[in-house]
């Protein structure tokens, strides 16, 4: 519906002007339950398209003003939005709550979803991440369905909703729960009415604006017209959906008052006979003050709701997605290695570009969600997996560039020194050139372990973007200086580490942390991104000019590669006939069967008993060949699956391979109960962690460098086995997505109680999706095929140490 601005100019002034409630319109039982989050398992997630100006997000760029907001959908209802940066959230959830002739039905709870992309090309591809979301009751009663968009000139978020009667007449009600300011406790909520000069086109005399706060961050959701009722309240005590237990909406609150809680905002609708239908839009505007968030969520209507979705596609000469995913120039070519048509491809280019910060150019995070945010405590505030770590980061700003993205790449890697430890670190006494473990994406300090495959990736980035001409000799030469000098002098020497809780002396490549965070000591997926750091790093310095410290980090290198087996591959292991790589050592003898530590509620177990897939980048990276004797005699350890669940990694799942992190992984769901992982903060022995999709793709990447290692002169037996890649991996890749094309951290592995979700064998779990590192592996996957060649090879190690 499209309004004059002149009425909607006054429609917002009336509402700004409405009376302050009663004492007695104040809800009670202040400050409600302990919130939580909700559901990490996404079916959407989304944000605007925002165009650099000048590598960085400003205002009056191609794209207009540049939007800060994020949303994401689980369940088939709205879940976290953000606004301002991007772990910020402050909406928990919107859906609907339904009075039938059954009793009350919740979205979410009491129906069946399936999510859709609005805007696809002609093979179903989608090219923007609008989606339609439909619900059904498992009653019958009622569908309905639900267009969600970023409004891309505003800082708003578009809901379109269509109920439709199905058996019976039934009321349907909104809920709109806040979490403002990235916690669910202190938010304050009120309601007010505006009344129309004249009616709308659909017969509408008033709007209906719903609020809620906390400090200075604003939410005002504008509805197109007035609702039946108006209710706020605190959850679990006077809320709408306690409310309506009985089937009525019996009190209306005006406000919550003075004092901040966890609240719901609730809109009732007319009621519907059989087979009738409504539609109503919701506009959702964000600011610092009241006026400021209602402007932006009237903005939408004055531009008129079908026009900013199709600014939002960039349909036309209008510049949007579209726009982005047509710069993708590598794009094309990598979908025409899917067994799926491209959609997954497509798909993950939006979920990568989606998942960056819209302040901090280039700052790329792990995942739009809360780990099994239903069980967490959403009192104070938590970012979840939306932050930075240079691990993740390296993964998503490297499949980007195989994408054919020059520009975000280019923005991560000069994003890179804001998360690295200098002189200058907030509370730093000690070691510098190494990189912070995780970070918010305005560089605030998180976590402080130091995990040295962490500090290479960066190197190792730097050195691939000046290989593709993005980086300039000169810039590289000032970013070796700034950066890449310090990270490898970190690499070679160590030191004492003096930041927050963190003492520790760091001699490489023992590492404090490996790519799991749990561990310390030698390990080999740390040592070879090591390797491939101090190697590019040697390569740099001497494009540098610093022939004295290439030769110091080349020499450092050599001696890494030259201890690989001797630190970490076991000959008198436990499994089979005991020559095999372990997951990680504590000390230099992978032989004493010494214990590595306790682990997310696991016991500790002798270091040749855990194994996983981490030797395999040394393969990726080019530290060993794929026919390496240490490297054949790891793979049938790696792949038994004869050996008792709990130390057990690979598990094929409808045919697919498919890998835990490691055996006695307990990062997952509990076996015997079926609980979340780590509620109320505590670990249990019955955690268990499941698959991890990216792993497929992980092994997809050595058997291609199998075949290419040493290629027959039969060219159509090449052919064959890279097929074979295709329908294993790349296929396999693909059946791990949901209906909303996205890819989860983790998948079931059918041990122990399936949950409450009654999970099956291959489907994502409640751990994180999207997981930008498993959209990154499957882009990356796609690209080596491509290209015949191993992405994340390097040449010179490669050249070096696995010919």
């Amino acid at each position: 519906m499209r309004l004059p601005t002149v009425l909607l100019s006054g429609v917002a002034a009336l509402a700004l002007t409405a009376a302050a409630p009663a004492l007695a319109q104040v809800a009670p039982g202040a400050p409600g339950e302990t919130p939580t989050w909700v559901n990490a398992a996404k079916t959407g997630a989304g944000a605007s398209y925002e165009a650099y100006v000048d590598g960085q997000y400003r205002d009056g760029g191609p794209t207009g003003d540049v939007s800060r907001v994020w949303f994401s959908i689980a369940d088939g209802v709205l879940t976290e939005t953000m606004y301002g940066l991007i772990h910020e959230a402050q909406i928990k959830q919107l859906r609907f709550a339904v009075v039938t002739e059954d009793g009350l039905s919740v979205e979410g709870t009491d129906t069946t979803h399936r999510t859709e992309y609005l805007h696809v090309d002609a093979e179903g591809r989608p090219l923007s991440p609008a989606y339609r979301v439909i619900t059904t009751d498992k009653q019958g009663c009622y569908e309905i369905e639900k267009r969600i968009y970023v409004s891309p000139d505003d800082q708003a978020l578009v809901v379109r909703a269509t109920i439709r009667a199905l058996r019976g007449d039934i009321t349907p009600y909104l809920l709109l729960e806040p979490h403002m300011a990235n916690t669910g406790v202190g938010d304050r909520g009120w309601h007010s009415t505006a009344p129309l000069t004249q009616p709308t086109s659909d017969g509408s005399t008033s709007y209906s604006v719903l609020h809620a706060a906390e400090g200075d961050v604003h939410l005002a959701l504008w509805a197109s017209a007035a609702f039946e009722a108006q209710s706020v309240g605190f959850v679990g005590v006077s809320d709408g959906l306690t409310d309506l237990a009985d089937g009525r909406l019996d009190h209306a609150y005006a406000s919550t008052g003075p004092e901040g809680g966890n609240i719901m905002l609730t809109g009732a609708l007319p009621v519907l006979r059989t087979g009738e239908s409504l539609s109503r839009d919701f506009v959702i505007g964000f600011g610092d003050s009241e006026p400021g968030a209602v402007r932006e969520a009237t903005r939408p209507f004055v531009t008129g709701l079908d026009e900013v979705l199709a600014r939002f596609n960039g349909e036309g000469d209008r510049i949007g997605w579209e726009d982005y995913i047509a710069s993708l120039d590598q794009l094309p070519r990598l979908a025409e290695q899917s067994t799926d048509g491209g959609k997954l491809a497509y798909a993950s280019a939006l979920m990568l570009k989606v998942q960056e910060d819209r302040t901090h150019a280039g700052a790329l995070i792990a995942s739009l969600s809360n780990p099994w945010g239903d069980t967490v405590d959403a009192s104070n505030p938590s970012t979840g997996y939306k932050a930075v770590w240079p691990r993740d980061f390296y993964q998503v700003a490297m499949a980007l560039l195989a994408l054919g993205d020059e520009d975000t790449p280019l923005a991560a890697f000069r994003y890179l020194p804001q998360v690295q430890v200098d002189a200058e670190t907030p509370g730093n006494t000690g070691a510098t050139g190494w990189f912070l473990q995780k970070t918010h994406v305005d560089g605030e300090i998180e976590w402080v372990g130091v995990q040295l495959d962490q500090t290479a990736m960066p190197i190792m980035l730097g050195w691939k973007l000046w290989k593709a001409g993005l980086v300039s000799d000169a810039e590289l030469t000032t970013m070796y200086g700034r950066m890449i000098k310090p990270a490898a002098d970190f690499l070679v020497d160590g030191g004492k580490v003096g930041l927050l809780w963190n003492d520790r002396q760091i001699t490489p490549p023992w590492t404090q942390q490996e790519r799991w965070e749990e561990q310390e000591g030698y390990s080999p997926s740390t040592t070879a991104a090591v390797i491939a750091g101090l190697t590019t790093a040697a390569d740099i310095a001497r494009a540098s000019g610093d022939v004295a410290s290439a030769a110091r980090y080349q020499t450092a290198a050599d001696d890494y590669a030259s201890k690989v087996e001797a630190r970490m591959f076991t000959t008198n292991g436990e499994w089979g006939d005991g020559q095999y790589f372990v997951r990680i050592t504590r000390n230099e003898d992978p032989n004493d069967k010494a214990p590595i530590g306790e682990n997310n509620g696991q016991p500790a177990h002798a270091e040749d008993r855990i194994v996983d897939g981490g030797f395999l980048e040394l393969v990726r990276y080019g530290v060993r060949a794929p026919d390496a004797p240490s490297i054949l005699a790891t793979l049938p350890e790696y792949d038994d699956q004869t050996r008792e669940d709990r130390f057990r990694v690979r598990y094929d799942v409808n045919g697919v391979p498919a890998f835990r992190r490691y055996g006695n992984d307990g990062y997952g769901e509990q076996t015997d109960t079926g609980e979340n992982y780590g509620v109320g903060g505590e670990m249990h022995s019955g955690q268990r962690g499941r698959l991890w999709p990216f792993f497929t793709g992980e092994r997809g990447h050595y058997e291609l460098a199998a075949v290419l290692n040493n290629p027959p002169a039969d060219a159509g037996w090449t052919e064959a086995r890279l097929a074979g890649i295709r329908q294993t991996y790349v296929r396999g890749m693909e059946s791990f997505a949901n209906g909303g094309l996205l890819l989860p951290e983790q998948a079931w592995d059918g041990v122990g109680h399936p949950t409450a979700h009654g999970y099956q064998p291959g489907q994502g779990t409640n751990s994180a999706t999207p997981l930008a590192w498993t959209h990154a592996e499957y882009i990356k996957l796609l690209r080596s095929l491509a290209d015949r060649a191993i992405w994340d090879r390097y040449q010179p190690v490669e050249d070096r140490y696995a010919r």
